[in-house]
């Protein structure tokens, strides 16, 4: 029989894993309401006419232009991770970044040639640290 975590949190039905999961991923979402990261996406956005959608983004790395739902802002220093209460205040602090200029947006697919390839920027970005 496998081993089983020891679940510790909210009357012994999570793990620390689940307990910190569930309190990172609220304040990501608390996140989207973030007047700074708001600032950062409508500063790289354009009006287009003529087309289904009002405004495209500019990617910060490869420069094309895509629909809303085709970028993501990227946090330009990470938030990092919080798996601990002795990471919560800098995560935090690096979540909700005062700054403007502390986001960028980035596309999440990439435009190769007029087609779609599945890994955008945002991707490279977050997993190829070299490539920061």
């Amino acid at each position: 029989m496998g081993r089983r975590v020891k679940r510790t949190r909210n009357l012994e039905t999570w793990t620390e894993s689940q307990y910190w999961g569930r309190i990172r991923s609220s304040l990501r979402r608390m996140s989207m309401y973030w007047k700074p990261l708001n600032e950062a996406k409508k500063r790289a956005r354009k009006s287009v006419k003529g087309k289904r959608h009002k405004y495209e983004y500019q990617c910060a790395m490869c420069n094309n232009w895509f629909k809303s739902n085709e970028v993501q802002v990227d946090h330009i220093i990470e938030a990092g991770s919080l798996k601990s209460s002795d990471d919560l205040k800098g995560f935090v602090d690096r979540l909700f970044c005062e700054d403007v200029d502390g986001f960028q947006v980035l596309c999440k697919n990439k435009k190769v040639n007029g087609k779609i390839v599945k890994h955008g920027c945002h991707h490279n970005k977050t997993h190829n640290p070299q490539k920061k």
